[in-house]
């Protein structure tokens, strides 16, 4: 693809959306240790979105064959533990959190918190979406011009987790939280070279001289929330953080494990979610048909008012935009688990200690598995449904995502309040191919005209 025709993408003048840029040329392991740091997708091979199987780099395989991921995620490879350079990467964030937790104990973690995540719950956490909802809509209407929405959405998202997550605290501002937040999604999301290539956790890592403060001080202002809210307790259940403490007081478990879950909770719902709502209104933004089909479904379902959980249902084009983002755009763009065991599936060989790449922007946008793979066409999700493995957006099998619905959730009240309110289009500001550590992101401002409606 030439330069002119990638420049006018990233403004929006084609039916292409903007894309990750992946490696064309063979990459070494040590090249794959040195990029990898700042954006895992510069070492992802391009041969990813036109091939199922692809040998890596030493040990490394590439998996995007639908029936592949299927038997590796949920079949014969389904305790497989996550990848020993995820585990470097994040394990002094989130210490035995449920993210990192294997065997007896990541079961007992999961049956746990399970409930708390349960249907049941999401009207009670939807009321609390639907007032970051109304706040960010009225944000948008009021800017009347360029605006920047990843930024905006990650405002948005944040104070929904200080709403269910850490709400209820007189004690801790909640500007204390989000800085705190902040800076805890920075740390985590840094990458060592020594993570990558495998080398023993004792071994220093430059991100150690960053100063592990972000970690420390967020970890004493969620015991803090934690040990004021058990001191005042809602009669029933008002947000997340009273399912928590419910969960921890009638198993007994320790509060560091709590605070150790809480804080995997907004490692994994903080910046994903946020990104998501960025790259919808992108998508919406280059499509201003949907767009306007979408506000009428909206305004249709639900005029006025809050948005309930009750009325998304009413959405299903809603619903299937969002989908057809998570294609485009899957917050966990990569994911890998470690062989144990010699396995053999479909005629490759894993071995133990060889490391599987679940590289899920390629398996979405994979040639072979989508019609139009890289253009938006969210009609795609509407009535239709794809074999198992081809769209795990939270991943597959017994470690799927546990907030898979609580973030679909969010995400479409968070939409639904801002389509009602403002309209938005493309601006002259080019839109950065999106980046890939922790989590993935856009590479830069994502700047949007916004028109109040």
């Amino acid at each position: 693809m030439g330069k002119s025709n990638t420049a006018m993408e990233a403004r929006g003048g084609s039916s292409h959306p903007v894309a990750a840029q992946l490696a064309v040329d063979d990459v070494s392991l040590i090249d794959f240790a040195k990029k990898a740091g700042k954006n895992i997708f510069s070492v992802i091979p391009d041969a990813t979105r036109t091939q199922k199987y692809l040998k890596g780099p030493a040990n490394i395989h590439y998996v995007c064959d639908p029936e592949m991921v299927t038997e590796l995620l949920a079949g014969v490879g389904r305790r497989f533990p996550k990848s020993q350079f995820t585990r470097n990467v994040i394990g002094a964030a989130v210490g035995n959190g449920m993210i990192l937790a294997e065997g007896e104990q990541w079961r007992a973690q999961r049956h746990r918190y399970a409930p708390l995540f349960a249907a049941r719950n999401l009207p009670v956490l939807t009321s609390h979406f639907a007032a970051t909802g109304e706040e960010l809509a009225s944000f948008f209407a009021r800017a009347e011009g360029e605006v920047d929405v990843a930024d905006s959405a990650q405002e948005a998202t944040l104070a929904n987790i200080s709403r269910v997550m850490f709400s209820g605290s007189e004690t801790v501002s909640k500007q204390d939280i989000r800085q705190g937040m902040r800076s805890f999604t920075d740390y985590i999301s840094y990458m060592s070279l020594f993570d990558l290539m495998g080398l023993p956790s004792w071994l220093p890592r430059l991100k150690w001289l960053r100063s592990k403060k972000s970690i420390t001080d967020l970890r004493q202002l969620t015991r803090e929330v934690i040990a004021n809210r058990q001191a005042q307790r809602h009669a029933e259940p008002e947000d997340f953080l009273d399912l928590l403490i419910e969960a921890l007081e009638s198993d007994q478990e320790d509060v560091e494990t709590t605070v150790d879950n809480l804080l995997t909770f907004v490692a994994a719902g903080y910046e994903t979610s946020a990104n998501t709502v960025a790259w919808a209104l992108y998508l919406l933004a280059m499509r201003p048909d949907v767009q306007q089909v979408l506000r009428d479904e909206i305004k249709s379902a639900c005029p006025t008012g809050p948005i309930t959980f009750e009325t998304l249902l009413k959405m299903p084009r809603l619903k299937a935009h969002v989908l057809e983002t998570l294609r485009l755009y899957p917050a966990g763009a990569l994911f890998a688990r470690d062989a144990t065991d010699q396995t053999e599936i479909k005629g490759v060989t894993f071995k133990k200690g060889d490391v599987i790449m679940f590289p899920v922007y390629s398996l979405h946008r994979n040639e072979l598995l989508w019609a139009q793979a890289s253009q938006y066409k969210p009609d795609r999700f509407l009535d239709q449904k794809y074999q198992r493995g081809q769209f795990i957006p939270f991943g597959d099998g017994p470690r799927i995502c546990i907030g898979a619905q609580y973030a679909e959730t969010e995400i479409m009240v968070l939409l639904g309040s801002v389509l009602r309110r403002a309209s938005f289009s493309m601006s002259d500001h080019p839109v950065a191919p999106p980046n890939l550590t922790f989590t993935m992101r856009p590479g830069g401002p994502l700047i949007l005209k916004s028109t109040p409606v």
